[in-house]
């Protein structure tokens, strides 16, 4: 019998979070072992009158892919694929690991050509979406490797991915609704701004946003959500960060990783573990050391982190700058085949963020009442 809360996800992600219509062509598309999840969704699609169709793949495909490929093979373009991302309405991802570290191993060299050609099916699928011609939400399927991660057991994962959403409601999609009341105010308040500052711990970066628009994240394409973010100025962004928790990317772990920014490039780089990785990742084209998103987590329900990006980003009173594509509906013209967020931990005294030479959020909490705060 399949977990009730997981037609309770199928049915926020397809009526709320992608808003399936009659009609709509939607891929659904993941981990294998996300099945479960997958045919509950599909169930939903059909429901909403949508024409449903299901790509599944496996960590032990991911693996052999980069194994076995030819260099003729990794950079292929899939017609599929193109023909996919030019005809869809709707894109539903699930993310699901039966082993998170399955690409440790994997040449980053190898991984940073896949992206490259990829990249084209990446900025495609990112127009269309500015454009609302495309819709997608992304989600998190619970599995023993992730909870193994966030050293839970699979039963308090569970808890922890679906309290995330709000699930445990009697009414999540209200619930993301007020959220989204809250987090407009700040984003209104943002709108006008022109530098944003970040300081931390061996962090005092400044960004320049004037005229960049700030995004409303409520649960329309990340679930469980809980942000706010733009696409920095390109050649303004200035300082140093250091990243509080280790980021994942593609099956792969970066300890400690500090950057150093000048005129809105990456001059210097370097990780306690994983550097090899960080600077292949970087040098893979010239976008690749630019700054595409800087955002601030407002989902006070998430505090714990679990090497899982999808829920560390959003923990309330962090931020996280992304290297890479900047989504264009933020006005951001970076361009580049990696999109990696990494997050830095506000939440102790000294840390804080302004804005224009404002604080407004110091400690991990907004200074003002009317904005995103702990139920």
């Amino acid at each position: 019998m399949r977990d009730q809360r997981l037609d309770k996800l199928a049915s926020v992600l397809v009526n709320y979070s992608a808003g399936v219509k009659p009609g709509d062509l939607v891929r659904i598309s993941g981990e294998a072992v996300g099945l479960p999840l997958a045919e509950a969704i599909y169930e939903h699609v059909l429901v909403a009158g949508g024409n449903p169709f299901v790509s599944l793949l496996s960590d032990a495909m991911e693996e052999a892919f980069y194994r076995v490929a030819s260099q003729q093979q990794l950079e292929y373009v899939s017609p599929i694929s193109q023909f996919i991302v030019e005809n869809i309405n709707v894109s539903i991802g699930l993310w699901a690991d039966e082993n998170t570290k399955s690409m440790t191993h994997v040449d980053p060299k190898k991984q940073a050509a896949a992206a490259q050609a990829r990249k084209p099916i990446s900025r495609r699928f990112l127009e269309r979406a500015a454009k609302g011609e495309l819709r997608w939400v992304g989600t998190q399927f619970p599995t023993q490797a992730s909870a193994q991660d966030a050293e839970m057991s699979l039963r308090e994962y569970e808890d922890f991915v679906f309290s995330g959403g709000l699930l445990h409601l009697p009414d999540p999609v209200a619930a993301w609704k007020r959220i989204s009341e809250t987090q407009q105010r700040l984003v209104d308040f943002l709108d006008h701004a022109k530098e944003v500052r970040v300081v931390g711990r061996d962090t005092d970066l400044r960004l320049g946003v004037q005229g960049r628009k700030w995004i409303n994240c409520c649960g329309h394409e990340n679930f469980p959500d809980g942000e706010v973010f733009t696409g920095p100025i390109e050649d303004a962004v200035n300082g140093r960060i250091r990243y509080s928790f280790p980021a994942v990317h593609h099956g792969r772990e970066c300890h400690d990783i500090e950057l150093v920014f000048k005129n809105g490039k990456v001059v210097d780089a370097k990780a306690s573990k994983g550097q090899d990785f960080l600077l292949a990742m970087i040098e893979q084209d010239v976008g690749a050391k630019t700054l595409g998103e800087f955002a601030i987590g407002t989902n006070f329900s998430i505090q714990q982190y679990t090497k899982n990006t999808l829920f560390d980003e959003k923990i309330g009173g962090t931020c996280h700058a992304a290297l890479g594509a900047a989504y264009p509906e933020t006005g951001g013209k970076n361009d580049s085949g990696l999109h990696w967020d990494m997050v830095c931990d506000l939440r102790h005294p000294g840390c804080r963020i302004e804005v224009d030479g404002q604080t407004i959020l110091e400690a991990g909490r907004f200074v003002r009442p009317e904005w995103p705060k702990p139920d």
